[in-house]
């Protein structure tokens, strides 16, 4: 079957391929201990992906690429994140001050790094994100966090559609099951990005 969905896509056009650039940038998108910490409702599971990014973000920072950590903090009404905020009640996980909103010891921003507040899925929707990185001169994102199906797979697309070209870390990333995070990335790779693992990513990172 996958097989036949496989051939089905490259006969119709899809699943084409994007060159990995010169100025690549990581992105960690939502890494915060809601989706890490097991008493948390929204708790990802053991598979949450977070040894891969630790060891992706020393790799981005050793080949002196920009690391940027997005994370979210709303008002105690959540205005700021309007309808995504209506639809979606368990972002009051995300008020400000909450400690689910905190990054994991493992993984939080070092000297060098940059971290960018957003309030919707797409880590470029409100936010400075394409002006900084235009200055930055960054021409390949690496899109890793929190959720495969929702942050991720919005800032994929907004990163196509900003001039940026998008490079999915399949085991960067996770979701709260398998089937929303295996068919999101087919997805990404057939419309809008590369889908790479983290090994690759690295010898991509290194090999530029």
């Amino acid at each position: 079957m996958a097989e036949d969905i496989d051939s089905d896509y490259a006969a119709a056009g899809f699943n084409g391929a994007l060159p990995f650039g010169k100025t690549p940038a990581l992105i960690i998108i939502d890494v915060v201990m809601a989706y890490i910490d097991p008493a948390s409702p929204l708790y990802l599971g053991p598979d949450n992906a977070l040894t891969q990014l630790v060891r992706l973000a020393e790799a981005t920072r050793k080949a002196g690429a920009p690391v940027i950590f997005t994370n979210i903090a709303y008002g105690p009404d959540g205005l700021e994140g309007g309808m995504f905020y209506r639809k979606v009640p368990a972002l009051r996980a995300f008020h400000a001050g909450s400690p689910l909103g905190a990054f994991p010891p493992e993984l939080t921003p070092q000297p060098g790094d940059h971290v960018l507040g957003k309030y919707y899925p797409s880590a470029f929707f409100g936010t400075a994100l394409a002006s900084m990185l235009h200055s930055l001169k960054v021409d390949t994102l690496l899109l890793t966090g929190y959720s495969t199906s929702g942050c991720v797979r919005a800032s994929a697309l907004d990163a196509l559609c900003h001039g940026f070209t998008p490079y999915v870390v399949s085991d960067g990333c996770a979701d709260r099951d398998v089937r929303p995070h295996e068919s999101n990335l087919f997805d990404m790779q057939a419309k809008m990005a590369e889908v790479v693992d983290t090994d690759r990513a690295i010898a991509l990172l290194q090999g530029r």
